[in-house]
């Protein structure tokens, strides 16, 4: 039965390399370099220190994409207890040994860069989940023993996560793991259930709330409340998109960025210094690339015949388009400011590694798509 498969697990590097997909491979590189542009506007036309930082940890990640994406996921698929449990011991060396900065303990140091834990985190669940449920007969997955071991696998790392605190990353991780458990075919009462307890315990939740969290949410109620303040990032975020218009005001002519109106314009609000300059062409086109990409992991979802494979790449895919959703309602003033990087544009070693990494095994999932997977 398996025999015409079984032969998918010795491709040749002529036979890997055919079939790759390449649309999403250049979706990728495309929008790395518009990134790099964009991190380059960001320092002020000159390659200073984000500008060289960036372009060094895109190649490099980009290369570990491209390796990964070679790696059997039969391995991806045995292994993907122990990379949660190693993304999870990293989540709690952050809890005791992590590093402080602007009164979040977010990192730990590596020496040769500072890595957030939380951002693997979004991959790794996604990929354990993932495994758990293909290796669970269809008629059993809504039976309450098979229920509780993957909500305790989500509830740690957001629980961690949030104590960090960074409730925006805690609330993408959920995102995705939720995802998986909702692919997988639990049925829709436990999620109302669950949403029920959720929404009894939001007064008592809000109450652990930090200070400039609840900020954040009354901000985004009413960003004029304290436009000095609270509400300055998301007024000045708007000014810039809007000053934009249809062409933008042209690469390296942002006057809201330029005149540093703009906070934090390398990392969450590099979607409105783009739009500022490049306008809603400019805008667009990013738009349509993070839509390729989402819509070739679907693709890559379709082919690929093993279930790990499928619910991997649809929930990644989801995971994805929520990524992106978020920190674009956020500097958009849809969405409370959560601080969500924008993948592959925004500045951060961490998020670059983990989007890598989950796109990597998205391609190894087409490449290894007949390979069966007990």
């Amino acid at each position: 039965m398996f025999r015409p498969r079984a032969l998918q697990s010795s491709l040749s590097i002529r036979d890997k390399i055919y079939s790759i997909d390449y649309i999403l491979l250049l979706s990728i590189l495309i929008l790395g370099i518009i990134s790099i542009f964009a991190m380059y506007s960001t320092d002020g036309g000159q390659f200073l220190y984000h500008t060289k930082s960036h372009i060094l940890r895109f190649f490099i990640f980009f290369l570990f994409f491209f390796c990964i994406s070679f790696i059997d996921i039969k391995f991806c698929h045995k292994t993907s207890l122990l990379i949660y449990l190693i993304f999870f011991l990293l989540l709690l060396g952050v809890k005791y040994f992590g590093l402080t900065s602007s009164g979040s303990q977010r990192w730990i140091n590596f020496y040769f860069m500072n890595l957030q834990p939380s951002e693997l985190m979004k991959v790794g669940l996604i990929l354990f989940l993932a495994k758990y449920y293909s290796r669970i007969p269809s008629n059993d997955i809504n039976n309450l023993k098979y229920l509780f071991f993957p909500i305790m696998a989500l509830l740690g790392p957001i629980l961690l996560v949030m104590t960090q605190p960074d409730l925006g990353t805690s609330v993408l991780i959920a995102i995705g793991g939720v995802v998986v458990i909702w692919l997988a075919g639990v049925k829709i009462k436990f999620f109302a259930y669950f949403a029920i307890l959720f929404v009894s315990l939001t007064p008592i939740a809000i109450s652990f709330l930090k200070p400039y969290q609840k900020g954040r949410i009354l901000t985004f109620l009413n960003p004029d409340r304290d436009p000095l303040g609270a509400g300055y990032q998301i007024i000045q975020s708007k000014i810039a998109i809007g000053s934009g218009g249809l062409f933008g005001k042209g690469f390296l002519n942002g006057s809201q960025s330029y005149l540093d109106f703009l906070p934090e314009k390398h990392t969450d609000f590099i979607f409105t210094l783009f739009s500022e300059e490049f306008g809603f062409l400019g805008s667009t086109l990013i738009l349509l690339l993070y839509i390729l990409i989402i819509s070739r992991l679907v693709k890559i979802g379709h082919l690929t015949r093993s279930i790990f494979g499928k619910l991997y790449c649809y929930s990644f895919a989801t995971a994805f388009f929520s990524y992106v959703a978020v920190n674009m309602g956020m500097v958009l003033g849809l969405l409370p400011i959560v601080g969500a990087p924008l993948p592959i544009m925004s500045y951060g070693g961490s998020s670059m590694l983990s989007i890598m990494f989950g796109l990597g095994i998205a391609m190894s999932c087409k490449i290894y798509k007949d390979s069966p997977i007990n």
